[in-house]
């Protein structure tokens, strides 16, 4: 009798997700990576202006629908989504570009669209690293990750700081630029503290605490075990 070739149903993988992928992009994992790190630059050397906030959400929207379209769905579902993405966060990004939206709710606008990076990161990693292994792609999503996370809380700084009265950091009376915000994050993110920047609230306090916890916590288990798996697997 001939050996049996293996079907989906032996690899425990349904038969339309194997179909739905076939010959199709998958994981562009680097792609975001780069997408998130042009935000990240751009945000910090653009200057505060609503052109700027806009096209910083657009980047990192586009990061967003990227990650949703190369997801390993069926086609259909991956169109549907990465429209259902798109078309609203493009409005709002032309509402902020003209100057009709008001800084709560450009904040808050950020806040969405980038918190939903790693979370449509996070389940395609699962299916990669369970697919693949430990590869560039899933490092590549990892960073990816690393820095979605330090542009959500400079957005969430700043949707604080736009609507409260008091000024966010000790150091400076007046608006902070976004700019700074996310210089302000990312030196609380890897534990840096250049000494610039410090919140001035109790609630700043926590939420530097909660952004510092989650950095290193993020970078000693997700990213150690990954990069050494890699180069583990490289040798």
């Amino acid at each position: 009798m001939l050996p049996r070739e293996p079907s989906t149903a032996d690899s425990g993988t349904p038969p339309d997700e194997d179909q739905a992928v076939a010959g199709q992009p998958q994981f562009r994992y680097a792609a975001v990576l780069a997408l998130m790190m042009v935000a990240v630059v751009f945000i910090i050397a653009a200057p505060n202006a609503d052109w700027a906030h806009a096209l910083a959400i657009a980047i990192e929207g586009c990061a967003l629908v990227l990650t949703v379209a190369t997801s390993r769905e069926r086609e259909s579902v991956r169109i549907h989504r990465a429209l259902a993405l798109g078309i609203p966060t493009s409005a709002v990004v032309i509402l902020i570009a003209v100057g009709k939206a008001p800084r709560p709710l450009v904040a808050a606008v950020a806040i969405c669209v980038t918190a939903g990076i790693p979370f449509a990161l996070a389940r395609g990693l699962l299916r990669l690293l369970r697919r693949e292994g430990v590869r560039f792609n899933a490092v590549a999503g990892s960073l990816a990750i690393y820095l979605s996370t330090g542009l959500v809380f400079a957005w969430i700084v700043g949707l604080i700081a736009s609507v409260n009265s008091t000024p966010y950091f000790a150091q400076h009376a007046g608006d902070v630029p976004i700019g700074d915000k996310v210089y302000f994050s990312f030196t609380v993110l890897t534990t840096t503290g250049f000494g610039d920047f410090t919140p001035a609230t109790p609630v700043g306090h926590a939420l530097a605490v909660i952004e510092m916890l989650t950095g290193q916590l993020y970078l000693v288990t997700v990213i150690g075990l990954l990069i050494g798996n890699f180069a583990a697997r490289r040798r």
